[in-house]
């Protein structure tokens, strides 16, 4: 199973994210999560600066939509270039539509789940997903402790995907560190969000090199 790390920039310094994102070249893409005061009661980016992101960097761009009324606005963000666009399930009227939607455009599909909210309703309609983003805090704030509640949905999560024999990631989101990260790879996940973990350590791309060796040697047993 390969192993992703996936940066959160929420921790970065926003006036300069050109320069912060250019301090990770060794990850496998950047997460970008866009809040709109509504989903979550915090208020971050939204597309124009993401397109100016976009405009910015060739690497992996990876959405997170932490907003209302998602279906109408997550296409706008696969049209802009971005390689994986994640809604939450909570959010959506038509999560398959949107789903095929995204992937009409280009982009990669993915569906986030808060922690509270189970898998096992969203079973039958993992074929339609590229992604499926398990927060491991509740989502709004980065920093938060991570969840040990939610491992068990990781690994009953993994479980479907497998039944599906598609080519699905698991992510996770929330406390990703050095000091959690295993769990999260025992239990099933590959692709890891992190956030304070990787922009307040010193250097910032040995920290992503470092998490990633953790969740490789987790699965190398």
């Amino acid at each position: 199973m390969t192993m992703r790390i996936t940066p959160s920039i929420l921790n970065a310094d926003l006036a300069n994210l050109t320069g912060e994102i250019a301090r990770i070249p060794s990850a496998d893409g950047v997460h970008i999560d866009v809040m709109d005061n509504h989903f979550v009661p915090n208020l971050t980016i939204g597309l124009p600066v993401v397109e100016s992101i976009r405009s910015g960097t060739d690497m992996f761009l990876d959405i997170h939509l932490m907003i209302a009324e998602v279906d109408r606005w997550a296409p706008a963000f696969a049209d802009a270039g971005c390689e994986s666009v994640t809604f939450h399930v909570e959010a959506s009227d038509a999560p398959i539509k949107t789903a095929r939607e995204l992937r009409s455009l280009g982009a990669r599909a993915s569906m986030a789940l808060r922690p509270a909210t189970p898998i096992e309703p969203y079973a039958d309609m993992l074929g339609e997903l590229d992604m499926v983003l398990l927060m491991t805090v509740e989502p709004g704030f980065g920093g938060q402790k991570f969840l040990d509640l939610v491992l068990p949905k990781i690994r009953r999560t993994r479980e479907l995907i497998a039944k599906t024999g598609g080519d699905i990631w698991l992510q996770v989101d929330g406390g990703v560190s050095v000091d959690t990260i295993e769990r999260c790879a025992e239990a099933g996940a590959d692709t890891f969000v992190a956030g304070s973990a990787v922009y307040g350590a010193q250097d910032a791309d040995a920290m992503v090199i470092a998490l990633r060796e953790q969740a490789v040697a987790v699965c190398a047993h």
